[in-house]
């Protein structure tokens, strides 16, 4: 089912209403083939709303070879002097992402910029609003985005649903508190780790809320393994396997030489992901025990994690928590059913939606077993726990990391008991996304 949706997604039309507002302003939105002599103009565009340099011919084509199942959008202003660049792109494709007990079908979206030559004329919100029209005339049930700029997209119903941690350790300050694993640590190629890492992660994934299912040419890029690599030699990667020889975690990192004090060098972890206790612990304390090295630095970690827990000296540790991964509900009865919950009880749902999308009232049952029916409600339909609230503080709590009693206490929500409503919402561990898209 998810293959045929993400096919039908990646042949669509554009949107009608999006197309012919753009067009009322001189401007042309279409969808670009990944194949065709369009491409070139528009992945240029794209390195250039995120600042990044021209492409080399090696750098467009592993872009290519990896983007063959996105869907393109490009704007263009036929008065301008170079026509075949795009003022506006936008990109995305249908993947999985992980809710608490199970998964759901989104639509991913990345790529989205604007021109600074055409800003305030519309066209992100005509890409945004049009796409989101498309995925939800297809039954897509969720969107899904990590953002550059936290601002842009409230106005669109997205929430930040999953925050994550960034962690900085000063381990001269600080030891290894945590327990003796019995995984053996090695080094391997870049390459090893490019051939066990999906397999451990395809492992964790459903298990933790907030995952999305990894995009085409992403392990390869995280690998550099691609050819558009640059610097891959700064790369370094380890695994964890453990007593009968089973891959169970593996490491990307760099390395950054203080001059001025060699044993106080600065070291990045790239990725980290693990199966289980023991490969965590014998992975971290890994870098813990580091010699040469001053700071380990690592990024899109749980806001839970139980590495501050295996220092001798927390407070060697700096802790930033930041929002991380967004999500807009486009299908509530779909996108609710597709998760668990903690607790059973009947709530009135009453969904406002500036897009229209998906609003309405909605009864919503939840079973003893955590299973939960959600059926469009009538005006005289009552249950236990009633909540008014906007697509977007619903879509914050899909994955059951937001706490509906502080949306409640922010004038976010109206319910008539928050406690109650957020013991049926709330999972644990908490949601997390391990990487951006």
């Amino acid at each position: 089912m998810a293959d045929t949706l993400a096919a039908r997604h990646h042949d669509a039309a554009v949107d009608p209403e999006s197309a012919a507002r753009l067009a009322g302003t001189g401007l042309g939105l279409s969808v670009i083939a990944n194949d065709g002599d369009d491409f070139a103009g528009w992945h240029d565009a794209v390195r250039r709303g995120f600042l990044d340099t021209t492409a080399t011919p090696a750098q467009r084509d592993a872009t290519r070879d990896a983007w063959r199942s996105r869907r393109l959008l490009g704007v263009r202003d036929p008065s301008g002097p170079v026509p075949q660049w795009p003022v506006g792109t936008f990109s995305s494709w249908i993947g999985m992402l992980s809710v608490p007990g199970g998964e759901v079908p989104s639509c991913a979206i990345s790529s989205v910029t604007v021109a600074p030559t055409h800003r305030r004329r519309g066209i992100a919100r005509a890409m945004m609003e049009g796409e989101l029209r498309v995925a939800a005339s297809l039954g897509v049930p969720v969107a899904s985005l990590t953002a550059s700029e936290a601002p842009l997209y409230g106005r669109y119903g997205f929430a930040a649903a999953a925050s994550v941690a960034e962690v900085d350790i000063d381990i001269k300050r600080t030891g290894w508190a945590g327990p003796t694993p019995a995984g053996r640590v090695d080094f391997i190629t870049r390459e090893g780790w490019r051939a066990v890492v999906p397999e451990v992660f395809e492992r964790v994934r459903v298990a933790r809320g907030g995952e999305f299912s990894m995009p085409d040419g992403h392990w390869d890029r995280f690998a550099g393994t691609r050819a558009d690599a640059e610097h891959p030699e700064r790369l370094r990667a380890v695994q964890v396997t453990d007593p009968s020889g089973v891959v169970r975690g593996a490491a990307l990192y760099t390395v950054t030489e203080n001059e001025a004090d060699f044993t106080k060098s600065r070291v990045d972890v790239q990725s980290l992901i693990t199966d289980g206790d023991d490969a965590y612990a014998a992975l971290w304390r890994f870098f813990v025990e580091l010699d040469l090295v001053q700071i380990v630095h690592a990024a899109e970690l749980s806001i839970d994690e139980p590495l501050l827990w295996m220092l001798t000296d927390r407070r060697a540790a700096t802790v930033t928590v930041y929002d991380h991964h967004y999500v807009r509900i486009l299908d509530v009865p779909a996108a609710l059913q597709a998760r668990r919950y903690r607790r059973s009880g009947r709530i009135l749902l009453v969904i406002t939606d500036p897009l229209g999308i998906a609003e309405g009232r909605f009864v919503m049952t939840v079973d003893d077993d955590g299973t939960a029916v959600v059926v469009p409600a009538g005006a005289r339909a009552t249950a236990t726990i009633t909540v008014e609230a906007g697509i977007a503080e619903l879509s914050a709590l899909l994955l059951g990391q937001v706490s509906a009693r502080v949306l409640a206490a922010a004038g976010r929500i109206r319910a008539t008991d928050a406690a109650a409503f957020d013991d049926v919402f709330r999972w644990d561990p908490p949601a997390r996304l391990s990487y951006w898209y």
